[in-house]
């Protein structure tokens, strides 16, 4: 299939990438940490952050298709707005599952700039998310909530987490789990961060006796599993759209570098094995491209229908070709590939933990081969 944007869309397009160069072209302005919040702030006042945010909460409505857009070609412009991704997630899941209260909060509150985290993940349970034993207990007024998160991106700058608890059952059953929204700063939360290669991004989260009012259950009790996996789509879209700008920068950046490159008297991306390797990236690229508009065109036409097999194939492919990519640019370039003079070791960070998080590629395997009975 081709890809054929409306005039609107390529307009808004060629207005992130404009910015981008603007506001993100330098190392001195995009800094170094994965998000700025002036950066961010001013992408909210464009109207930016709520492309996806239905108009009666502020946002401007559009779909998957044009939210793609703007998460691929700001990944592109490495516009560091790292924290939309977990917001543009927790918004969604209030969207199809919060009350109307909560959604004014939450989607309105991105569209405003503020950030969310969603915190699932476990020391016990990572791909098992049904061993999960964070536990919220019901009280005459609310919940109290005990236990602990890990790899919880951007919790320390999130205005509020979306908690996966549990609230019947024991660990190993996918029911008895519920959503709940937890403000950052509620007495008996304590957020640490993570030290990685990729800086302060994920955090460990430590629930002693935090107290939650009745309405802050996002969804019905004991629900969570299946709310969970409505999300898919989303979530899965999300993290593949942003790794497929960045397989695209990568590239580039690799591309400009072997044109220029001299070596034996000529650019040493005249020799046949750079010039056979740029044709099979460039070739997975656009299948990753073509791939990640078709996913989202698909949950346009049916925003409800669950996409098990196509979510996973996204998400698998995008991020895998996108490491692959990285890798292959530190290679084309060498020694300065590693350098942090340059942007690819950059990439490489970003791509080689995109295999891992929202669901491993090994987990994307056994999705996709399940819905073919196997």
């Amino acid at each position: 299939m081709s890809i054929d944007l409306t005039d609107e869309q390529k307009a808004f397009t060629e207005a992130v990438d404009d910015f981008c160069r603007r506001e993100a072209g330098t190392r001195e302005q995009r800094g170094d940490s994965p998000h700025h919040p002036g950066l961010y702030r001013r992408m909210a006042d464009l109207g930016w952050l709520g492309v996806t945010v239905p108009e009666e909460y502020g946002g401007s409505g559009a779909g998957m298709v044009d939210t793609c857009l703007f998460l691929e070609h700001a990944a592109y412009g490495q516009a560091p707005v790292g924290g939309f991704t977990t917001s543009a997630i927790v918004a969604a899941a209030v969207q199809r599952c919060g009350s109307h209260e909560q959604k004014k909060t939450v989607l309105g509150g991105l569209v405003d700039g503020r950030v969310y985290a969603i915190a699932m993940s476990e020391p016990e349970a990572g791909s098992d998310v049904a061993n999960l034993s964070c536990r919220a207990v019901r009280t005459g007024d609310g919940w109290i909530v005990d236990g602990q998160k890990t790899w919880c991106s951007n919790a320390h700058i999130a205005d509020t987490v979306l908690l996966v608890a549990r609230t019947g059952g024991s660990p190993g059953d996918h029911h008895g789990l519920t959503m709940l929204l937890v403000p950052a700063d509620a007495p008996g939360l304590r957020i640490n961060g993570i030290a990685t290669m990729g800086g302060r991004e994920v955090n460990d989260l430590y629930l002693t006796g935090v107290r939650l009012p009745a309405d802050a259950v996002v969804g019905a009790v004991g629900e969570g599993w299946r709310q969970l996996m409505a999300g898919l789509n989303t979530e899965r879209l999300i993290l593949a759209a942003v790794m497929l700008g960045t397989a695209q920068r990568a590239f580039d950046d690799a591309l400009d570098f072997i044109r220029q490159r001299r070596q034996f008297g000529r650019p040493v991306g005249s020799f046949q094995a750079l010039r056979h390797r740029v044709a099979d990236l460039a070739t997975e690229i656009e299948c990753c491209r073509l791939l990640v508009h078709r996913v989202a065109t698909l949950v346009d036409r049916d925003p409800l229908r669950v996409l098990p097999r196509e979510s996973s194939m996204v998400k698998l492919k995008t991020t895998e070709v996108a490491r692959q990519v990285a890798l292959a640019g530190m290679q084309m370039m060498g020694g300065y590939g590693y350098a942090t003079e340059y942007d690819m070791e950059r990439h490489v960070r970003a791509t080689l933990i995109s295999t891992v998080y929202g669901g491993t590629s090994e987990i994307q395997r056994e999705i996709i081969g399940k819905t073919y009975g196997l």
